[in-house]
């Protein structure tokens, strides 16, 4: 499975070391995790969420990474409440009864957000992300059609 994850350039380690200190959306401080998607979509939405409200003070450094995993995946149901998916998480993480654990994501209920345990045995087996630069503010910009159609109500997106 190909696995998505957009990221400054000098977190692109399959560490797990930032949600080791800071904590993660499904688990606590203390224990490694790296977080992916399983679609490069998702990967831009998740990142865009957490850009600072300024344009002035986003990075310029990001970039949109991939790896290609063969491993089983566990998943959590989407009925589960944000505790119960905290604690499952957790508790998959502490345990090392996987290496990858897919939780559908909030933001694109299509897609799931996909952990990696990078203290898993197959961990040492995932090739690092293959990465290409990422500029949200060219990303964001202001699409051409909009001029061309204005401010009349038309849907253009399809």
């Amino acid at each position: 499975m190909r696995l998505w994850r957009l990221t400054r350039a000098e977190h692109v380690a399959l560490d797990g070391r930032g949600a080791e200190l800071h904590g993660g959306r499904y688990t606590p401080a203390g224990l490694p995790v790296v977080s992916l998607a399983s679609e490069a979509g998702l990967a831009v939405l998740v990142a865009l969420r957490y850009l600072p409200a300024s344009r002035a003070q986003w990075s310029t450094d990001h970039v949109l990474g991939w790896t290609d995993v063969d491993a089983p995946c566990l998943r959590l149901a989407a009925t589960l409440d944000e505790g119960d998916l905290r604690a499952s998480a957790t508790q998959w993480l502490s345990e090392g009864c996987g290496l990858l654990l897919a939780i559908p994501s909030r933001v694109l209920p299509e897609a799931d957000v996909v952990l990696l345990n990078p203290r898993h045995p197959d961990a040492a087996r995932v090739a690092p992300l293959d990465c290409r630069p990422f500029d949200f503010a060219q990303c964001l910009h202001r699409p051409p059609m909009l001029e061309r159609f204005g401010d009349s109500g038309r849907d253009v997106t399809s």
